[in-house]
């Protein structure tokens, strides 16, 4: 049974291939539980978005009672409901948002659409706590790379100094893994196979680090296809993956550290975050506490189990907007597939909230 004090929110995760339910009070976990469809996308070398919309729906209920078994919380604890509404796979987030709104509906507590990649950001604050304002948030997933710029989470925009052009480093990590043979997904393929290889072997360029390129903008499609041309040069002969994926690995860690470092001393934050599933590469952590080290800067990096899309860091970014006293979302909240990272919350009541609050031009 819940103790008085502000609501347990429940969080739902959906927009990919987990299906994720948390359950945090006062930016405390209490309890979480996923389960990946990940094994039955790896024969096909990636997400097909019919076979997790399909896994999301067998797995909701089950997730969502694992989470409250390891709480020790019942259904009626349950004070509010937050949920993935975007960016995400449509069929994927349409399951979630159902199965939210059921919830919040039967239960009679109020929703709240969650962006998933505040989610990641939230995420840190389950183990370190509050996030320090302003911090410097470097996000790193299959999908996205981006460094923002980050105050109050719940209530102030997010500001993007840089955002990838093209692929994401976790897609770079996937695509490169499938050329040099490595189980899908690539990111922890990549990882393993880089701890027996010299990360100095192969030259692979650092994307976007010129004098004139964008300073804090990230490309790795370049660097994709450089290590596509490597180890297209081996053919016929034993291709040195351990070398490849170490070289690849470093470039990548080179390229995220070196700009997420920069941008702190820009504009004199103290404190990076760094979040999403690629902050769960030994070397993108190894180089980012080296680097923040010598700058003086104090890096935060989730634990791995909150790295990879999770209920959890959407529960977290539920409690924000809640303690924060955020409007509600309506019932007849929609999904965004595509969704801009601008504010925390997702939905059109929290938009005009902001739009009413705003200075006239």
């Amino acid at each position: 049974m819940a103790s008085p004090g502000s609501p347990v929110v429940l969080g739902i995760e959906s927009s990919c291939d987990e299906t994720g339910a948390g359950l945090v009070r006062d930016g405390k976990l209490l309890g979480h539980a996923v389960a990946s469809s990940m094994d039955e996308h790896a024969r096909y070398g990636g997400v097909v978005p019919e076979i997790a919309a399909r896994a999301h729906v067998h797995s909701f209920t089950p997730v969502v009672r694992r989470a409250l078994d390891e709480a020790g919380l019942t259904m009626a604890d349950i004070g509010a409901v937050a949920v993935t509404t975007g960016p995400g796979l449509s069929g994927a987030l349409q399951v979630g948002l159902a199965g939210a709104k059921g919830l919040a509906y039967g239960l009679g507590v109020p929703l709240y659409g969650v962006h998933h990649l505040a989610g990641h950001v939230a995420a840190d604050t389950l183990e370190h706590g509050p996030l320090p304002d302003p911090c410097m948030v470097l996000i790193v997933s299959g999908g996205h790379t981006s460094l923002l710029l980050v105050r109050d989470l719940a209530r102030d925009p997010i500001v993007h100094l840089g955002d990838t052009l093209d692929d994401a480093a976790g897609e770079c990590f996937d695509k490169v893994a499938r050329v040099f043979g490595l189980p899908y997904p690539g990111g922890p393929a990549i990882d393993r196979a880089a701890r027996e290889g010299n990360p100095k072997a192969v030259a692979f360029p650092r994307p976007l680090t010129g004098p004139r390129d964008e300073r804090y903008g990230f490309s790795f499609s370049g660097l994709k296809t450089a290590a596509a041309r490597w180890a297209e040069r081996h053919t016929g002969g034993e291709l040195p993956v351990a070398d490849g994926a170490a070289s690849l690995q470093e470039a990548v860690a080179d390229v995220l550290t070196r700009k997420a470092v920069a941008a702190c001393k820009e504009h004199g934050v103290g404190t990076l975050v760094v979040v999403g599933g690629v902050a769960a590469n030994s070397r993108v952590r190894s180089l980012a506490e080296e680097r923040c080290q010598k700058a003086g800067i104090t890096l935060r990096v989730p634990p791995l189990r909150l790295c990879t899309d999770n209920g959890a860091m959407i529960a977290a970014v539920g409690d924000l907007l809640v303690r924060a006293g955020a409007e509600p979302a309506p019932l007849d909240l929609s999904i965004d597939p595509s969704a801009p990272l601008e504010y925390a919350a997702l939905h059109p009541v929290a938009r005009a909230a902001r739009a009413a609050a705003a200075p006239a031009a």
